[in-house]
């Protein structure tokens, strides 16, 4: 009989408890298709390195599981609540026929484990398909060949998810039957007769903690967005802890004034079913003040999660065909110092042949080479760059002494450097000058002088300006913009004695990734360094007076290095953004739905009144609207200042416009939280219409 009752139960709650399967089922497909990414990779075909990342991201993953997890734990304890309030008469009428209080916890428990099967089983199926589909998504990060795809089921996914949700739905059994023990069957019956009262806060003192509240949280805004250069990380803790205190009072102040304000708008409250709906929505927000502040904070931190994810995913991919416009780059400067005048001397390399004595021969390897070199003038540093602006530099100006020499470059050098990177020539007079940047607020600086028309005096050559702002380009390949200034001077004017280092830049000869890691195996780094020592042994003395630089950037390793991060950061973002977001969404749905099974004989009474029930529809929802957009409205609010603080650190990574980034996230937000929005109305409709007579 009581697997009857049991199953009778559930087919009668499908229609009503949709957001707890909604919610259920979402949360063990996002669950296993963030712990089957390993799974999903092992048919690409990837490099050993890249392979050693996605080990990396999978332990990163599973550990933020266990997080996750807990979250997750919380969410189905708390949605257990609304279901044990929901069916209170139920239990009352079990209890008046005679059943006991063990017999009650049988069917509980019967309907725990049925609804948490059937709840693994669909959203392991979910899960299992977009696990397919977004395989493209992981291929495409890792950068690897999908030839070999084949369709792929995570056994390690599945057992860590039956065991994670088995022991969630464990927890629920003994929730369940603890507090069948403590209920009384007078507080059973008449459950569904008490209501919260409305209690009006004194407005004086609402008007007040609102003002104290938004200049703080004005107060931090500016101290994080506009005060960035002073803010340590004791600021950041403070304007955080205000930022949370803030929010609680600014709801606890709203929640006390918004019915206060609304009554004085005659017009307004007093048309259609208004001031029934503004006192439901008053009452609804006067009771979960603090669950508004903790839904607004996680909304907060989704947002700002997702954007920042995608920001950063999209800055490196874009950065990488930006700031890497050529396949491979050799480095080296030699400095000898010259006891006798104390003096600094640089030994002049010639790459190539360097790569030739070292038994390469570039033709085997490369399709076209160019070797330039850059130059040092010992009195052309920062200061003499900026001369009489130098006093308009900011505290943001990367560098740690002004009297560090400027890098220079021939235009002829440049140019050949610029043919093989794809890019026009350029052309100036043989009294200019032109200055690269890449990174923004350093090229923002250094166009002030440029701005102003300043001269510059290289190696006694007078020379001006040949635009008023910095080419935003780079000499050295990198996968972010780190061209923090190169002068680029006539032919003419260039001392070739003051040669300071040698850069030789060339494309391979195939796009095909798999020849290009193992040209990058066989051109070997330690080869290379131990014949320039051998070639350069006067440099290389003893006694220690000599310095030494050598780098081998190829455009392979670098985007070996985003993919890690690109990974690490997008999987991160989405797993906690979603989870966080279905959180959200899910308390503020079950708590709509609890009022509404609370305010069912409110509605009754509005039709015996004559109410249209296209009227009390549109009540219902302008109050399920704006009951799920408080929160949202204030942790948008909160994410446009927080977004304009972490902007200042993803300007270091050349960050793309946020535009996109933007949107990606609202259409997540739009999806997942207009869900919980939908079903919640849809469902609250359904609660009010059963006892329709």
């Amino acid at each position: 009989m009581l697997w009857r009752l049991s199953v009778s139960n559930i087919r009668k709650s499908l229609r009503d408890y949709a957001v707890y399967f909604f919610t259920l089922i979402i949360g063990v497909s996002v669950f296993y298709l963030f712990n089957a990414i390993e799974s999903q990779t092992t048919y690409l075909i990837v490099s050993e390195d890249t392979r050693d990342m996605i080990k990396l991201v999978n332990r990163m993953l599973s550990g933020v599981s266990v997080f996750v997890a807990v979250v997750l734990g919380l969410l189905i304890v708390y949605a257990s609540r609304f279901l044990m309030k929901r069916r209170n008469r139920e239990f009352a009428l079990y209890l008046t026929l005679g059943m006991g209080k063990g017999e009650i916890s049988a069917i509980l428990l019967i309907e725990t484990v049925m609804i948490g099967a059937g709840s693994l089983i669909v959203g392991m199926l979910i899960g299992i398909g977009l696990s397919q589909v977004t395989s493209a998504m992981v291929a495409s990060l890792f950068d690897a060949d999908m030839t070999s795809f084949k369709f792929t089921v995570s056994k390690g996914a599945i057992i860590k998810t039956v065991i994670y949700f088995g022991i969630m739905y464990l927890v629920v059994m003994v929730f369940n039957t603890f507090m069948i023990s403590k209920c009384r069957l007078i507080d059973l019956m008449y459950s569904g007769k008490r209501s919260e009262k409305l209690r009006l806060k004194n407005p004086v003192v609402c008007v007040i903690v609102f003002a104290v509240s938004l200049f703080i949280l004005i107060y931090a805004y500016w101290y994080v967005g506009w005060n960035t250069d002073n803010v340590g990380e004791r600021g950041i803790i403070l304007a955080i802890i205000a930022g949370c205190v803030c929010t609680f009072f600014i709801f606890w102040s709203v929640s006390g004034l918004m019915l206060k304000i609304l009554m004085s708008v005659k017009g307004l409250y007093y048309r259609g079913l208004n001031t029934f709906t503004f006192r439901q929505l008053s009452s609804k927000v006067n009771t979960v003040v603090f669950s508004m502040t903790v839904i607004c904070l996680m909304l907060f931190v989704t947002i700002c999660t997702l954007c920042g994810a995608f920001t950063i995913r999209n800055s490196l991919n874009s950065n990488l065909e930006k700031c890497c416009p050529a396949d491979y780059q050799i480095y080296t400067s030699l400095i000898q110092y010259n006891e006798e005048n104390e003096s600094e001397e640089y030994i002049i390399t010639d790459i190539g042949k360097l790569l030739e004595e070292c038994g390469y021969d570039t033709d085997d390897y490369f399709e076209k080479t160019v070797e330039v070199y850059t130059y040092e003038d010992k009195s052309y540093d920062i200061e003499a760059f900026f001369g009489e602006y130098l006093s308009e530099l900011t505290d943001r100006y990367l560098y740690d002494s002004t009297e560090s020499k400027e890098i220079i470059m021939t235009l002829g050098d440049y140019n050949r450097l610029r043919e093989l990177y794809g890019f026009d020539k350029l052309t100036m007079a043989d009294d200019e000058y032109i200055e690269l940047c890449n990174v923004k607020d350093i090229r923002n600086e250094r166009n002030i002088p440029l701005e102003n028309g300043h001269e510059i005096t290289v190696f006694g050559h007078k020379l001006r300006p040949h635009s008023g702002e910095c080419i935003d380009t780079c000499v050295m390949l990198s996968n972010m913009p780190q061209e923090i200034g190169v002068t680029i001077i006539p032919d003419s004017a260039a001392d070739e004695s003051c040669i300071s280092a040698s850069r030789f830049t060339a494309n391979f000869n195939t796009q095909d990734k798999q020849k290009i890691s193992g040209y990058l195996e066989e051109i070997d780094w330690d080869r290379i360094y131990n014949k320039l020592r051998e070639k350069n042994n006067t440099a290389f003395s003893d006694d220690g007076n000599y310095g030494v630089s050598l780098s081998l950037r190829s455009k392979y390793s670098l985007a070996q290095e985003n993919i890690g991060v690109k990974a690490m950061v997008t999987f991160l973002g989405l797993y906690l953004g979603i989870v966080f977001l279905i959180t959200s969404g899910a308390i503020l749905a079950l708590r709509s739905l609890s009022d509404s099974a609370d305010s069912i004989g409110r509605y009754e009474m509005l039709r015996k009144l004559g109410t249209e029930e296209r009227e009390i529809n549109a009540s219902l929802f302008r109050q399920t609207g704006l009951f799920f957009l408080l929160p949202l409205v204030l942790a948008v609010i909160h994410s446009v200042f927080g977004m304009k603080f972490a902007y200042y650190f993803l300007n270091i990574l050349g960050t793309t416009d946020i535009v996109l980034s933007m949107t990606m996230t609202g259409a997540i937000i739009l999806l997942i939280f207009g869900g919980y929005f939908v079903i919640t109305y849809l469902c609250s409709r359904s609660m009010i219409k059963e006892n329709k007579e």
